[in-house]
């Protein structure tokens, strides 16, 4: 009688060197070698530990040993379900080699930075978490809802945000939004309600975040920089600044003075793309100002959870929710595709924000809230950050050490937090820096990309090399790439 592994295997052509350091590594030796020599392709799917054993004539621990040696090292990935695979994971020529040319297709490597590495998002915990929370979803939860977002996200961020960043929050103060843009567009449109006019900026950022200030109808203000952060002391002078009069305030204040609505976006733990914290005396400074002239200062945390050699930097709004509107989303420690974010309001702010939004929560999808706030209170949110910033920080460590050895004239900095690194250049060649990691297959950017079109700081040469992107698997060609792109 045939058996059904029999005929239901696939056929893999291996050359298995019996030597003195035994069969499996002898098998293991052969397919890894097989791999990096392309002969199997990423993606394709090996026989059954049980077929391939039955037609190399050996046991089938023996496979499975060998099979279990390469998905540790990278080379394949089993999954329950689909069998085991080669990994997706390109070809990496030896160092000696010329550069080549990006292909067709794209860039073999990602290190632009703002993404995380999305395979780790944690699928099995996440299906747990939806399962459990549609079980115990009210019936109302289906409906239109509150503009705000459902109430069970809100109380779980305010428990979590409490505790892990410092942020005084009640969940009736809490807004759910489609991501840090969404809360930004909302938070324009009421600046420029209230009278609003201009908004500082920090002088190196994200240019969609200056598009989306000006559509609202508002000038950005661009802050000089150093090393200790953003230049919070240029408030207390120019446009934004005045003399301290009270002529609009975040308390609902309108028009009058020639900054209308005093507001400042910051990223205080974190600076990006620059990776400073902003320094104590500074937090506290900006704060200072903000009760002063009734200002508003727009937080946005980036990469606030994710700090590697001391405590994390505790949240701003900490130190006055009357002045300061959090925003966090779970973008950098999930994935963006989540398109879920939340602002934490000052108390006479709340009402307005949620009417800006909408009569109805319209953006944010149901479901996938009732699952994130099962995520959060089931302790698996923690323990997801926790793994990842275990991972981002090897990562930024194997970084510096490339860094080290083989480009000692790059120096990497804005590497305390998150999971990007400043690499600077010697003056004059981030340009053709960047046209070299292109021809070695990766997508990265120089810093210019990142300094708003108004500072007036002379541009610094650099690159912004964001390590979180690729996977655990195409981690180490990215950074092979990367090294041989540099001077």
């Amino acid at each position: 009688m045939v058996k059904s592994w029999a005929t239901f295997g696939v056929d893999l052509h291996v050359d298995v060197t019996r030597t003195g350091s035994g069969l499996r590594k002898g098998l293991t030796d052969a397919l890894r070698a097989a791999v990096r020599g392309g002969r199997l392709a990423p993606g394709t799917r090996l026989p059954s530990s049980r077929s391939l054993a039955a037609d190399l004539g050996i046991a089938r621990n023996t496979v499975a040993d060998a099979y279990a040696d390469l998905v540790a090292e990278g080379w394949l990935t089993a999954r329950q379900g689909s069998g085991t695979r080669v990994a997706e994971r390109a070809v990496v020529a030896p160092a000696s080699a010329p550069p080549r040319p990006r292909t067709p297709g794209g860039p073999a490597y990602d290190l632009v930075p703002g993404t995380p590495d999305l395979a780790s998002f944690p699928r099995a915990e996440w299906l747990k978490a939806s399962r459990r929370a549609l079980a115990a979803a009210p019936y109302d939860a289906l409906g239109y809802g509150d503009p705000r977002g459902r109430v069970e996200l809100r109380t779980a961020l305010a428990g979590y945000l409490a505790r892990a960043r410092g942020v005084r929050a009640d969940p009736e103060r809490i807004l759910i939004c489609s991501g840090f843009a969404h809360g930004l567009m909302l938070l324009g449109a009421v600046l420029r309600q209230r009278g609003a006019r201009a908004l500082a900026m920090e002088s190196y950022g994200l240019d969609v975040h200056w598009n989306l200030v000006e559509r609202a109808g508002l000038r950005s203000v661009t802050l000089p920089f150093d090393e200790l952060g953003t230049r919070t002391d240029e408030l207390t002078g120019g446009e934004l600044g005045g003399s301290g009069s009270r002529s609009a305030s975040a308390s609902g204040g309108k028009g009058g003075g020639p900054g209308g609505v005093r507001a400042v976006l910051l990223t205080p733990a974190h600076q990006f793309p620059m990776g400073v914290p902003l320094h104590p005396d500074r937090r506290a400074a900006v704060v200072d100002w903000a009760r002063r002239t009734g200002g508003l200062i727009l937080e946005d945390d980036y990469d606030g959870e994710f700090r590697y050699d001391r405590q994390p930097v505790g949240a701003l709004q900490g130190l006055d929710p009357d002045h300061v509107v959090y925003m966090g989303t779970a973008s950098k420690a999930l994935a963006p595709g989540l398109r879920l974010g939340w602002l934490v309001l000052p108390p006479d702010l709340a009402a307005e924000v949620a009417a800006a939004k909408g009569y109805a929560d319209w953006s944010c999808g149901v479901l996938d809230q009732l699952t994130l706030a099962e995520f959060i209170t089931s302790g698996a949110y923690d323990r997801h950050v926790r793994a990842s910033r275990l991972r981002y920080r090897r990562r930024r460590d194997h970084l510096v050490s490339a860094l080290a050895a083989r480009a000692p004239s790059v120096t990497a900095t804005g590497i305390a937090a998150g999971f990007h690194a400043v690499l600077q250049l010697p003056p004059g060649t981030e340009q053709s820096v960047v046209r070299a990691a292109v021809w070695q297959g990766l997508a990265v950017h120089g810093l210019t990309r990142y300094r708003h079109p108004s500072a007036t700081a002379p541009p610094l040469d650099a690159l912004v090399v964001g390590y979180g992107t690729p996977t655990d698997s195409g981690w180490p060609g990215a950074l092979e790439a990367l090294i041989r792109a540099l001077p």
